[in-house]
């Protein structure tokens, strides 16, 4: 879609693609609401008269690049920061593969094949949040011998309110309701909707027997009070309670989100009114007053900010060597090495490590494996380095791992048990040395088995669960997991010895339930790795909520030394 006019505002998604085939694939994906929606902005270090940055996003499943829009055409300056922005939702359990493909603009042809090609950048929507201050500086490619500039991307997560506010109120000489007694009076607030309905959104506890109650401070979103809008009505009814659900409406008021930003003041002393009382007596005034005692707006923070700020995702995998995964070089086996597509472990440590890399500057990455008997004497290693130096157990990226993995299969016998304790004790001894809030651990465990040492494997979570890390475990094979579950805390936390874990802090899932029935393994790894990573944010902000633990300030943004010069065709 070419931009040709003068508006410079961000760019959203084209309705017209949420149904094509190369986005159909992510669609399938992304059904949950996104985490959050983040701001990409784009400056082009290179000398061109006229430029114009063009996004796309790849698909999933087909691999298919389909356009999500274009910025303004930037004229007469050697170093443009284009206005115009790209507006993408964003999910930390998803890859989102984009591509920056840039244009010298020789007329007003929309046609880009009209137009002279200056070079590309892929990158993930991962790569650019993750980097330092969010900020991603990458060389231009597609031109053989020829030195096509530098794009910098920047990401800004936008707002969406994330503002919430804590309030107390008291009343004033409310109606007598009870005749035995006086008023056991409690408050309901609604915001307005658009068609002019209201919808509840807060209820505050019940003061009992009193005319003039304090009511206890409580916190609502903005969002959830006034949905970002700060002159929307917000309605106030006054109830007295009734033990069977019969309860007195006493009176009501109005005001919004702006009024009562005004703190406590004249201005925030509402006049209870019943519209019947009002009605049928002349002499009516009110049935009586609430005040508004303090209202404190405090911004939540969320996981992007502790990424800006500099917080590191450190990712660590552990293998299952047991022998119930069978001869790998039998084709029958877990472990078998096809050498034409990746075998279960294989998918699982792609799927996810592919992701978490984004989030860690140095790319480097321990990798364990547990219950095979090592060389040269054959003992029994429940902790042991894929790559052979049990001092220095990192591997370079994804594909590092990778291949330390293919190595040690050629080189270890698998046996057994299936014991997880020593793996999980190996990264939480690392994630107790950094308990700041500037690093994060998270440990995928990948196994074919029950587990054996399920006592320690509980008490080494539940003492886990006080530190920086998150743990996921991805079952493959046909075996029954039952066991697993109990592991994960969804419904009934952990515990040991009578200790309760802290935290959810372990996420099961069973490989088989993500493989695609077309045999399509890219949208298989797609899928588990959108399920096993979509709780790490929340487990993430849960340690750092409960240790009060703030995001670090981001660095200062960039900015560009020369002046830009923004024209349109």
């Amino acid at each position: 879609m070419w931009v040709p006019d003068n508006s410079t505002a961000p760019l959203k998604m084209d309705s017209r693609y949420t149904s094509s085939a190369g986005l159909g694939d992510l669609n399938q994906l992304s059904t949950a609401i996104p985490a959050t929606r983040v701001e990409v902005s784009v400056s082009y270090f290179f000398s061109h008269l006229f430029a114009v940055c063009v996004l796309y996003i790849q698909g999933v499943g087909n691999k298919e690049w389909r356009e999500f829009g274009r910025t303004e055409v930037i004229d007469n300056t050697l170093n443009p920061d284009f206005v115009r922005k790209f507006i993408l939702d964003y999910f930390f359990e998803e890859k989102e593969n984009l591509r920056f493909d840039l244009y010298d603009v020789d007329s007003k042809s929309p046609n880009l094949s009209k137009h002279d090609f200056l070079g590309q950048v892929f990158c993930t929507l991962g790569e650019i949040v993750g980097s330092q201050g969010s900020r991603l500086e990458k060389s231009i490619v597609g031109i053989p011998g020829k030195k096509c500039g530098t794009i910098i991307l920047t990401a800004e997560e936008l707002n969406c309110c994330r503002d919430a506010v804590l309030m107390q109120f008291c009343a004033n000489k409310l109606d007598k309701k009870d005749f035995f007694g006086k008023s056991d009076p409690f408050l309901v607030f609604y915001r307005s909707n658009e068609d002019g309905s209201f919808t509840i959104c807060h209820k505050t506890e019940v003061v009992k027997n009193t005319l003039n109650p304090v009511w206890q401070a409580f916190k609502i979103s903005v969002r959830a009070l006034c949905n970002g809008d700060y002159d929307r009505t917000v309605k106030v009814e006054v109830y007295d309670w009734n033990r069977d659900g019969s309860h007195d409406f006493i009176g009501e008021f109005t005001t919004s989100y702006r009024e009562l930003s005004r703190g406590q003041s004249q201005f925030n002393v509402y006049e209870v009114i019943n519209p019947r009382k009002k009605g049928k007596k002349k002499k009516y005034t009110n049935s009586g007053t609430v005040t508004l005692l303090s209202f404190l707006v405090e911004t939540e923070v969320s996981f992007l900010d502790y990424i800006k700020g500099g917080t590191q995702i450190n990712f660590t995998v552990a293998i299952d060597f047991t022998a119930s995964n069978g001869n790998p070089a039998q084709p029958t086996s877990l472990h078998y090495m096809n050498p034409y597509q990746l075998n279960a472990y294989g998918m699982a440590l792609k799927a996810v490590g592919e992701i978490v890399q984004d989030y860690d500057s140095d790319k480097m990455f321990p990798a364990l494996g547990f219950g095979a008997k090592l060389p040269p004497d054959g003992r029994i290693s429940h902790e042991f380095a894929l790559n052979g130096n049990p001092q220095n157990p990192y591997c370079n990226g994804i594909d590092g791992v990778m291949e330390a993995y293919y190595r040690s299969l050629k080189s270890v016998q698998l046996y057994g048990p299936t014991n997880f304790a020593p793996v999980i004790n190996h990264v939480a001894r690392y994630a107790a040395s950094v308990k700041d809030g500037s690093q994060y651990f998270v440990l995928l465990i990948v196994t074919d088995g029950v587990i054996s040492d399920m006592a320690q494997t509980k008490e080494s979570i539940v003492n886990a669960s006080k530190l920086p890390m998150s743990i996921i475990i991805v079952g493959v094979g046909p075996a029954e997991f039952d066991a697993m579950v109990e592991l994960d805390g969804d419904d009934v936390r952990v515990s040991s010895r009578g200790k309760y874990a802290e935290r959810d802090i372990v996420q099961f899932v069973p490989f088989r339930d993500y493989i695609d029935r077309s045999g399509n393994h890219i949208l298989s790894m797609a899928r588990l790795a959108k399920d096993v990573l979509a709780e790490i944010p929340e487990q993430f902000l849960s340690y750092m909520r409960a240790r009060g633990i703030k995001p670090s300030p981001a660095p200062p943004p960039y900015t560009p030394s020369t002046h830009v010069l923004q024209t349109q065709i």
